[in-house]
């Protein structure tokens, strides 16, 4: 997985001199002017992504559970 930046231009996103496979399949969010993320964020959600590509993580069952379980001790 590789995370790209590009703009829109003339409605397509426009990745600069990237060169991608021919039929690959492209995910984006939209981030507003004032949500621009920086180097270092980038390199948070790039590190993260590669943990959740290798299975070091743990699924979204048991984050909700753990959520759970914070919150109701949070509350005695």
């Amino acid at each position: 997985m590789e995370i790209l930046s590009g703009k829109v231009v003339n409605g397509r996103v426009d990745f600069g001199d990237v060169d991608l496979p021919e039929g690959a399949t492209v995910q984006a969010f939209v981030l507003e002017d004032e949500d621009e993320m920086s180097p270092e964020q980038l390199a948070e959600l790039e590190a993260a992504l590669d943990e959740a590509d290798r299975g070091e993580g743990i699924s979204g069952d048991e984050m909700l559970r753990q959520m759970r379980e914070l919150r109701e001790r949070l509350t005695r």
